[in-house]
C-alpha cells in the first residue's frame, strides 16, 4: 500500500474526529508522504516521532496499535503474566497523559491488568515500581530531551530495564499484523485529572492508580544509598543547591528527596511547573547550556556553585559548577560520571564497604578515565553496548551468579545508576548524590570542580567529544545505511595522521588488528551496528548509526598532559571524521 493509499484510509476513517480529519486535509503534500509513507519504527527503546497524525507519528491511533501489539505478546505468556500486568507512567509532554490512558484502556480491554501513576513521574520511578509491583512489563510515555514537537513510547521488561532485543522482535510481529483501527478500548471514563489522588483504587477491574505508596517505597530505598549522613547533617542547610527540574517530571521526586536528607534546594521557580512548550529554552536538554542558563543566573544571585538539572523524563542529569576562575562551567556526561564514581569510591573505602569483586559498568563510547579510577580502587571495570539496558544486564547477571558486586554504571549521555533499586537511568538518585557530594567535599575544604581537576592531574587530561550527522529526505535511513557499511568494509591504517591499532566491527563481532599476531580476536558483547577504532597512544573513534532516525553519531577520544593538547587533538580527530562522512 503506498502513501497515499494510507492517507486516503485515514481521512475516510470512522473513528478520527472531525479535528484530525481537519488535519488531515491541511497537510502539504510533503507532510503527507511523510507521514504516511513509514510506519514509525517499533525498537529496543520502543517508539519516538512528530506528535501529528499518520503512521509514522506519534499519536492515539500509534500508541493504541503498539499497546495491543504488547497485549498480544503478554498473552503468549499465559494468565500470570496478564495478572502481574503492566505499569504505565508518563512525563510532561504534550499528549503524554492521554496516550498513558490509551495505553491503559487498550491492556485492559485485552484481559492485562495495567498499573497507572495518578500524575507525571519519571523513568526511574516506573523502572523501580515495574520490580516493585512484580509486573511483566512497563511503559513510559516519553521522548526524553528532545524537542517540544516530540513524544515517544518506551517499553520495559519484568526486570525493570528496557525490552530486550529478543522479546521486543517478538512485540514488534505482534504490532506488524495489527491495524491501526478497531482496536477495542475499554469504556471507561479516565482523564489525568480524574486519576489524581486515587493510589491503590481501582477504576475498571484491570485498572489500578498507583501514587504515593509507591513514591514512598522509591524514595525509601534510594535514601538507604546515602554514604555521608554526618556531613549532610552538618552542611546540608547552608549548602547552596541550585536544581531546575526543566518543566519535566523530576520537580517533585528531587527536591522530596533532597528535603528529607535536609539538604536545602533553590529551585529556578520559572521551570518548576510542568509546560510542554518548554517555553523557557531552546530544548529541554541539561547536555546544553542555554537549558541550565536560569539556573547559573539564579546561582550567581544566591552565591551557588553548583547547578542541577534534569530532563524531562529525570533519567539524565546535567550539572554547571563554579570554575577556579569564578565563572560557571558546563561538566560534560563523562566528567558528571567520574565525579560520581571517584566520590562513591572514595566513601566505600573510607567507610570499609568496599567490596573485594566490585564492579563498574560503562559502555564502549565512554571515557577511559573511569577504568583509571576504578583500576586505583582495584574496582573492575567492564565494557557494554551503548543503552542503559546492557548495564541493567550485568546487575542481573551478578545478583544471580554473585561473581561481582555492582558499585556503579553510566554511559557518557548524562545517565547513570547508583544502586539496584531500577534498571534504568536515574537522575532523581543522581542528584540526590551529586548533591550528598558537595556536602562531604565542603566538610573536607575542597570543591567539585577542584576535585575533577585533581583527578585529570593525577590521570592525564582526558577529552571526550561527539557529533551527530543527520541525512535528511525519505532515502535518509538508506543513506546512512550505506555510509556505514562503506566504513565497516574499509581497513584503516592511519586515520587523522594517527596509527590505527585496531579495528572492532561489532556486526561481525571481531576485533581486527594491524601489527599484532594473531590478527583478529573475537568480541565477546553481543553483535551491533558500530565501529570503533583504537588508535596509537589510547585514542579512539567510534561510528554507530541511530535505530530509529536517519543519524550517524561519531565520537572521539583522547587523553595528553595537558589540556590544551587534549582539546586540540579530539578537535582534530573531530573535523577529520566530519569531513570524511559529510563527502
Amino acid at each position: 500500500m503506498g502513501f497515499i493509499d494510507r492517507y486516503n484510509e485515514w481521512l475516510n476513517c470512522s473513528e478520527l474526529t472531525k479535528a484530525e480529519k481537519a488535519r488531515l486535509k491541511e497537510m502539504t503534500d510533503d507532510e503527507r508522504k511523510e507521514a504516511f509513507s513509514l510506519p514509525l519504527e517499533f525498537g529496543t527503546a520502543g517508539m519516538r516521532g512528530v506528535l501529528d497524525m499518520g503512521v509514522g507519528r506519534m499519536n492515539v491511533y500509534t500508541v493504541a496499535r503498539a499497546t495491543k501489539g504488547l497485549a498480544d505478546w503478554i498473552g503468549t505468556l499465559g494468565k500470570e503474566a496478564k495478572q502481574r500486568g503492566v505499569v504505565i507512567s508518563y512525563d510532561t509532554r504534550r499528549f503524554s497523559s492521554e496516550f498513558a490512558i490509551v495505553a491503559a484502556k487498550v491492556l485492559a480491554a485485552n484481559g492485562v491488568n495495567a498499573y497507572l501513576f495518578e500524575g507525571v513521574r519519571p523513568v526511574p520511578m516506573c523502572s523501580f515500581a515495574i520490580r516493585h509491583l512484580n509486573a511483566i512489563a512497563g511503559i513510559m510515555i516519553t521522548a526524553s530531551h528532545n524537542p517540544k514537537i516530540y513524544n515517544g513510547y518506551k517499553v520495559y521488561g519484568e526486570d525493570g530495564a528496557q525490552m530486550s532485543p529478543e522479546s521486543t522482535d517478538k512485540v514488534v510481529e505482534f504490532i506488524s499484523k495489527t491495524p491501526y483501527f478497531g482496536i477495542k478500548q475499554v469504556s471507561v471514563k479516565l482523564d489525568a485529572e480524574s486519576v489524581k489522588g486515587l493510589d491503590g483504587k481501582k477504576v475498571h477491574r484491570h485498572i489500578t492508580v498507583i501514587g504515593k505508596s509507591v513514591d514512598d517505597c522509591y524514595f525509601d530505598a534510594i535514601l538507604k544509598l546515602s554514604l555521608s549522613p554526618e556531613a549532610v547533617k552538618e552542611r546540608g542547610k547552608d549548602v547552596r543547591i541550585v536544581y531546575t527540574p526543566v518543566h519535566g517530571s523530576g520537580y517533585m521526586p528531587v527536591t522530596t528527596v533532597l528535603n528529607r536528607m535536609g539538604i536545602t534546594v533553590n529551585v529556578v521557580e520559572e521551570q518548576a511547573k510542568p509546560d510542554p512548550d518548554f517555553s523557557t529554552v531552546r530544548v529541554p536538554n541539561p547536555e546544553e547550556a542555554d537549558t541550565l542558563r536560569m539556573g547559573v543566573e539564579l546561582a550567581d544571585r544566591i552565591g551557588s556553585d553548583i547547578v542541577i538539572g534534569t530532563d524531562p523524563d529525570a533519567d539524565r542529569m546535567g550539572i554547571a559548577v563554579r570554575g577556579g576562575d569564578g565563572k560557571f562551567v558546563l561538566l560534560n556526561g563523562n566528567q558528571i560520571g567520574v565525579l560520581l564514581l571517584g566520590y562513591i569510591l572514595r566513601r566505600k573505602k573510607e567507610t570499609g564497604t568496599l567490596p573485594a569483586n566490585g564492579a563498574v559498568v560503562k559502555t564502549i563510547v565512554t571515557t577511559e578515565l573511569a577504568r583509571k579510577l576504578a583500576d586505583s580502587y582495584g574496582v573492575t571495570t567492564f565494557d557494554v553496548l551503548t543503552g542503559f539496558k546492557f548495564i541493567g544486564e550485568k546487575i542481573k547477571e551478578w545478583e544471580q551468579s554473585g561473581e561481582y558486586t555492582y558499585i556503579f554504571g553510566f554511559e557518557e549521555s548524562y545517565g547513570s545508576l547508583v544502586g539496584t533499586h531500577a534498571r534504568d537511568k536515574d537522575a532523581v538518585v543522581a542528584s540526590m548524590m551529586f548533591a550528598e557530594m558537595v556536602c562531604y567535599y565542603e566538610q573536607c575544604g575542597l570543591s567539585v570542580y577542584g576535585v575533577l581537576q585533581d583527578a585529570f592531574n593525577r590521570f592525564g587530561f582526558y577529552v571526550e567529544k561527539a557529533k551527530s550527522i543527520t541525512f535528511g529526505g525519505l532515502d535518509g535511513m538508506e543513506k546512512m545505511k550505506n555510509i556505514m557499511q562503506e566504513l565497516r568494509n574499509t581497513r584503516f591504517i592511519k586515520l587523522a595522521d594517527t596509527h590505527v591499532i585496531a579495528q572492532s566491527d561489532f556486526v561481525d563481532g571481531v576485533t581486527y588488528f594491524n601489527d599484532r599476531e594473531p590478527k583478529t580476536e573475537p568480541i565477546t558483547l553481543p553483535k551491533t551496528n558500530a565501529l570503533k577504532l583504537l588508535l596509537e597512544g589510547g585514542d579512539w573513534i567510534c561510528v554507530r548509526p541511530s535505530g530509529t532516525e536517519p543519524k550517524l553519531k561519531f565520537y572521539v577520544a583522547t587523553s595528553r598532559g595537558t589540556l590544551a593538547e587534549a582539546q586540540d587533538k579530539a578537535d582534530h580527530y573531530l573535523k577529520y571524521m566530519s569531513e570524511m562522512i559529510e563527502d
